[in-house]
């Protein structure tokens, strides 16, 4: 007869803590009482008297970090016989707050940190929230020196209430507080002896018997997101890559392609494991489908019988993000974020809240996001993305933001919400961009029409609008065809589905720079009357048309704001200061003055025939390089 041991579970561990909480040495302990750790690493860090520096077991990591290995988390891995362990090690330290966010990602139990004599601290608060973001399942506080307050039940009894507490402001239900000696090893893999009023379980005790959720065996939750379109060799059909983050996959089973909405069947699938049949997440899959169908990277494979809890392909959620930039984070702010397989640019439509890590409250609406801090944003991306809730799936309601730049990553967040903002939006593979067969300079010299983009900007009641209407006017005047795009004109048709958050003024701002080119493209001197504040935004609209080889103006109409809030033609300035109207430029939202633009006056007191005398004169040397 034969019998067989069932696999040991396997769970994941994430600690966290202040610095000099101990956690260095509570982690050695741990490797040093299970038995885990190699006869010469253990020889290494132990004196001539037989004694061990548990703490010095993880310095090599430590010694890494500083080095410049900050965003890598640390790990260690042990087992008992009942289950294997994935330790991440994360610095205390605030500024890598980064670390326990991407190290907690996947834990199924949070272990926090806390030194007995200082009791819950800032970062303690900062760690429990980033916790309960994550979703983690099981959280549990080790109240560790407890040997330095003298094994004190009272003192013990004291940090934890603080931490129930803190627990129930959270709204985290399971929480487990013990109290350990990691240098002296009480309560840690073996009993204290000298905490008879403590009845709970050990560390160890814990770990092995906290239950851990099975993997979902729906197959009507499948989540498969592409990978890699491998193309083998003539007369096989393309294979499709990836890891499964939801669901089972069989063979026969009956799929949907995202976004594109194709269906097949699946004729062949293969996994590390050649004697199984069914996949299960999260396995990694490779898969052949009945039929040719287009699946590309970054495509989302689900079960053809999906609930109603299949993604939509959206264009804005809502998130919770940790920022990790050293810059920080804007309302207007574009950025790329990678989620799954998927990368597609967004925009930040919005800062709503801000956490204090000392209370835990939410800020409404904070001006940025610095390193570190935790807010909710909404995102308006260029394509669609295929995203569950972060509360449904814990891998497909996740994201990272990267800086196209550096290729960092800068932001790491969780799914609150998806949604359309366009029913029925195409991706951009599927449009593609129609040169005219006319020639510019055929349709220039026939038509005698030169054109070019004249894009003013400004404070609001600088003047801009009076010099557009009067520059607008002489052009015509003097036989050429111009257009005056006023910003309010434009709202009324083009951009009349957005409103005036940062994330929809920076979203007009590019439309008005797609329309400028259209029209200079077509022999039209586009004249563009816009506040447009931020240089990243007339950055893109300069670059739209200089790309294209029209002539890009940008005129800075300077005058202060003082001199503008004298004007108030619209009442505008009198809201905001009466706190009627917020984010006006100039009060309380920020104006970018242009680094170089090609002009720039003030209208206070000039004389507009001169002003309008002095852009075409910048026109006609552009127009003659």
């Amino acid at each position: 007869m034969t019998i067989t041991t069932p696999p040991r579970q396997l769970l994941r561990l994430a600690t966290a803590g202040s610095v000099d909480d101990g956690k260095s040495t509570l982690i050695g302990r741990l490797l040093h009482d299970t038995g885990s750790l190699p006869l010469d690493h253990l020889d290494a860090v132990t004196d001539e008297n037989g004694n061990a520096d548990l703490a010095a077991l993880s310095d090599g990591l430590r010694a890494e970090r500083e080095q410049g290995i900050t965003i890598d988390v640390a790990y260690r891995f042990f087992s008992t016989a009942t289950r294997s362990f994935v330790l991440a090690d994360t610095p205390g330290h605030e500024r890598y707050t980064r670390n326990m966010f991407t190290g907690t990602s996947n834990a199924h139990v949070a272990m926090l940190l806390v030194d007995a004599r200082t009791g819950v601290l800032r970062q303690t608060r900062r760690h429990a929230r980033i916790a309960e973001l994550l979703a983690v399942p099981h959280v549990v506080a080790v109240v560790n020196k407890i040997d330095l307050v003298g094994f004190e039940e009272a003192r013990f009894r004291e940090v934890e209430a603080d931490l129930r507490e803190l627990a129930g402001h959270l709204g985290a239900a399971d929480l487990a507080v013990i109290p350990v000696s990691a240098t002296l090893g009480d309560n840690v893999v073996h009993r204290s002896t000298t905490t008879a009023w403590y009845g709970g379980p050990t560390l160890l005790e814990y770990l092995e018997s906290v239950e851990l959720a099975a993997p979902s065996a729906n197959s009507a939750q499948l989540r498969l997101p592409v990978q890699w379109v491998a193309r083998p060799a003539q007369g096989r059909r393309r294979r499709y890559t990836g890891r499964l983050s939801a669901g089972t996959l069989t063979v026969g089973d009956e799929v949907v392609v995202l976004p594109a909405g194709a269906r097949s069947t699946v004729t062949a699938l293969d996994t590390l494991d050649p004697e199984r049949s069914v996949a299960v997440a999260p396995l990694s899959v490779s898969l052949e489908l009945a039929d040719d169908i287009d699946v590309a990277r970054g495509d989302l494979i689900v079960s053809a019988h999906a609930d109603a809890s299949a993604p939509v392909p959206a264009r804005e959620i809502d998130a919770t993000v940790c920022w990790l930039g050293e810059t920080p984070l804007r309302a207007g702010d574009r950025i790329a974020v990678k989620h799954t397989s998927r990368t597609v640019r967004a925009t930040v439509q919005a800062l709503h809240t801000r956490l204090d890590p000392e209370t835990l409250d939410e800020h409404d609406s904070p001006a940025e996001l610095a390193l570190n801090d935790i807010g909710r944003i909404t995102l308006r991306t260029s394509t669609v993305i295929l995203a569950d809730t972060y509360a449904a799936n814990r891998d497909a309601g996740a994201f990272i933001v990267i800086d196209e730049n550096s290729n960092d990553t800068i932001g790491a967040g969780t799914v609150l919400d998806s949604r359309e903002v366009v029913p029925g939006a195409q991706t951009r593979r599927d449009i593609t961009w129609h040169p005219s067969s006319l020639d510019r300079g055929r349709r220039w010299a026939a038509t005698g029409q030169r054109g070019a983009t004249i894009w003013l900007t400004g404070l609001p009641a600088s003047g801009k609008s009076t010099v557009a209407v009067a520059l607008e006017r002489t052009l015509v005047d003097a036989g050429r065809t111009a257009y005056l795009l006023d910003g309010d004109n434009v709202r009324h048709g083009i951009s009349d589905d957005l409103g005036f958050s940062p994330g929809d003024r920076a979203e007009n701002i590019r439309r008005v720079g797609h329309l400028t080119r259209l029209f200079a493209d077509a022999g039209v001197v586009a004249i563009a009357s816009m506040v447009s504040p931020l240089r990243s935004d007339r950055t893109i609209a300069r670059a739209l048309n200089e790309a294209a080889g029209l002539p890009f103006l940008e005129v800075h109409v300077s005058t202060p704001v003082g001199e503008c809030e004298r004007r108030d033609p619209k009442g505008l300035y009198a809201r905001a200061r009466a706190g009627e109207l917020r984010g006006l430029t100039g009060v309380d939202a920020p104006y970018e003055v242009p680094d170089d633009p090609d002009l720039a006056f003030d209208t206070t007191g000039a004389d507009l025939d001169e002003l309008v005398q002095r852009i075409l004169a910048v026109l006609a040397r552009h127009e003659t390089r």
